[in-house]
């Protein structure tokens, strides 16, 4: 990785933060609460970007359209993650295979 893809890396993610921050409070707070699942359970795939954008994206169109966050993710945050990363290897999944040998 280089400097230049850092530097581009840093610019995305403070552009996606400023996305975020206009989302209304109800947005925001279930926003950073899914990042903090994800981060914890930790995808493979998380790093490239595209979920977290692809959620933003989602979560803007359901704002401009006037439904609560959760009218489109329901009550349970946890399991709405569950089900966008079902078919992505986690961390845990890799460890688990390298202890299995």
């Amino acid at each position: 990785m280089s400097i230049r893809d850092i530097i581009e890396g840093k610019r995305q993610w403070r552009a996606q933060l400023a996305r975020v921050k206009a989302l209304p409070p109800d947005y925001r707070i279930v926003y950073q609460e899914m990042q903090k699942y994800l981060f914890k359970v930790g995808p493979v795939d998380l790093l490239d970007g595209r979920l977290l954008t692809g959620i933003v994206d989602f979560f803007e169109e359901g704002a401009a359209s006037g439904r609560g966050v959760l009218d489109l993710i329901g009550t349970d945050v946890a399991a709405f993650c569950d089900d966008l990363i079902k078919d992505s290897r986690t961390y845990a999944d890799i460890y688990q295979d390298s202890v299995k040998g």
